[in-house]
Parts: structure tokens; C-alpha cells; sequence
């Protein structure tokens, strides 16, 4: 059997987020912000009426991995869902989340430097108005997708506020949860030989490898070193048994994770 290079398998991931859009989009792409306003009027009359908000965050990760960590992954990640729907479009990332207080900046993420924190409630008011704005042009199924497990929670309370008021119009709001905590990932590098402590919490094995599918760019490769190597780094795992085959295998099932979740979603609306 043909074993595949690491080169193949990035080019693989590379064309998951510039390939050709998917059947039924008649588009330059399924960014929002690379589209001209009838661009998006247009393709909302031609049923492209689902829109993806996916949000990540600004933080550290260890001294070997970029703070936009989240956003190039789930900029990618949101760019296969959107072509695999078929009718979606993806909106700007939001990149300012909660990560922590600025008051009490010596815990977490804001202990080390370039981390953006946004206090909770300013975080769910921007997801709020944004798919406020989305709604009123015609978009009736807005998506919201989080790169980070401090996301979560103000994704749902948003999706469960708008859809109570707005039972009985033709816009909802999908809260897709499985794509960050329920995808089966851990589990997979587990299976592959890994243990709790190898694949950590932050910044190890699953979000290096990752990130080096997505763009390798973003890796300092020199400072790769297991816990970051030192007790202070933001590291939890050993980023150093990181590869682009293991990032494009957990991409994808974060992938289908989604998929599967927004199919039933939407399912349970008719």
C-alpha cells in the first residue's frame, strides 16, 4: 500500500479550505467578508440561508504555537462545513472571548502576555447582535461553532435566549456543542497508543497537530519540548508527538461532529 507524505496529507488539508465551493454555491467564496453585498443578497434569495458564526479567542499557547491558534483552526473547520452543507456561508471569526479577568490577571491565560480577555456578558451581547444583523437579511439558520471550551457556554445561552423570542419566525439559532466536546478526538489518540498526560489539556498533541495541518507557519518548530518545556510555559501535554497526518485525522472529526449535529438540529425544526 502507497503510504501517503506529510507533504500529501498537508496539501489534502490545504484543499479542504481552498477548495472549490461546494454544488449550488455560484461564489468566489463562503466568506462573508470576501463577498460584495448583492453577492450575499443574492445567494441568501438562491437558498444559501444557513451562516456559520464561529468564535475562538486570542490566547497563549505555550512558547511554541501562535495566540491565533483557535482562529486559523476554525476558520478552516468552518470553511469544510459551509462547502460540505452546500448552503452555507461562514461570518468573520470572533476572536475577543472570555479568558479570564483583567482585574485578577494572575490565573490562566491572562497570566502571559497578548492574551485578550471579554468579560462574559459583552462576549454573548456580540454574538447576540451579530445574528440579530444576520437574521434580518434572510439568513434563517445561524450556526454558532466554538474553537475553545470557554466559548461554550455564552454560545448556548445566546442560541437559547434568541430562539425563545423568536418562536414561530422563520430565524433560529443552532448551538453546536459537539464540534469542541464531542468529537471523539482525545479518544482516537488514545487508541493510538497516547495517555491523558501526553495529549493534555492546552496546547499539546491535539491543538499543535492541528494547527500544523491548518498552517505550519503558526509552529515553532525549535520550541516544540514536552510541557513546553518548563513549568510555567502554558503547555499541558507533549506537543512534540504533534504531526499534520494526526491534525487532519482530528479536523475532520471535528468536522463531522458538527455535521451531524447541525443535520440534527435542523431536523428537529421541521
Amino acid at each position: 500500500m502507497r503510504t501517503r507524505t506529510t507533504a500529501s496529507i498537508l496539501a489534502i488539508a490545504i484543499a479542504g479550505l481552498f477548495g472549490t465551493p461546494a454544488s449550488g454555491q455560484d461564489l468566489p467564496s463562503v466568506f462573508l467578508e470576501e463577498l460584495t453585498w448583492t453577492e450575499v443578497r443574492d445567494a441568501i434569495d438562491n437558498g444559501t440561508t444557513t451562516i456559520i458564526i464561529p468564535t475562538a479567542g486570542t490566547e497563549q499557547n505555550g512558547p511554541h504555537m501562535v495566540l491565533g491558534k483557535h482562529k486559523f483552526i476554525i476558520n478552516h473547520a468552518s470553511a469544510m462545513i459551509a462547502r460540505e452543507l452546500g448552503n452555507a456561508l461562514v461570518a468573520p471569526v470572533v476572536t475577543y472571548v472570555p479568558e479570564g479577568d483583567v482585574n485578577n490577571p494572575t490565573r490562566g491565560h491572562m497570566a502571559k502576555a497578548g492574551t485578550i480577555t471579554l468579560p462574559e456578558e459583552y462576549f454573548m451581547k456580540l454574538l447576540e447582535y451579530a445574528s440579530r444583523s444576520l437574521a434580518v437579511h434572510g439568513f434563517t439558520d445561524i450556526v454558532l461553532i466554538g474553537d475553545s471550551g470557554g466559548n461554550q457556554n455564552g454560545m448556548e445561552q445566546v442560541a437559547t435566549m434568541l430562539n425563545n423570542e423568536w418562536q414561530g419566525d422563520p430565524g433560529w439559532v443552532h448551538f453546536v456543542g459537539d464540534y469542541y466536546g464531542n468529537n471523539g478526538f482525545r479518544e482516537w489518540l488514545m487508541e493510538q497508543g497516547e495517555t491523558q498526560e501526553t495529549i493534555g489539556g492546552h496546547a499539546g498533541i491535539s491543538d499543535t497537530s492541528q494547527l500544523l495541518a491548518v498552517d505550519p507557519r503558526h509552529i515553532r518548530t525549535e520550541r516544540l519540548a514536552p510541557g513546553g518545556g518548563s513549568p510555567d510555559s502554558g503547555v499541558s501535554g507533549d506537543p512534540t508527538r504533534a504531526s499534520v497526518e494526526r491534525g487532519v485525522r482530528g479536523i475532520r472529526f471535528k468536522v463531522d461532529a458538527a455535521l451531524n449535529q447541525i443535520g440534527e438540529l435542523m431536523e428537529s425544526r421541521r
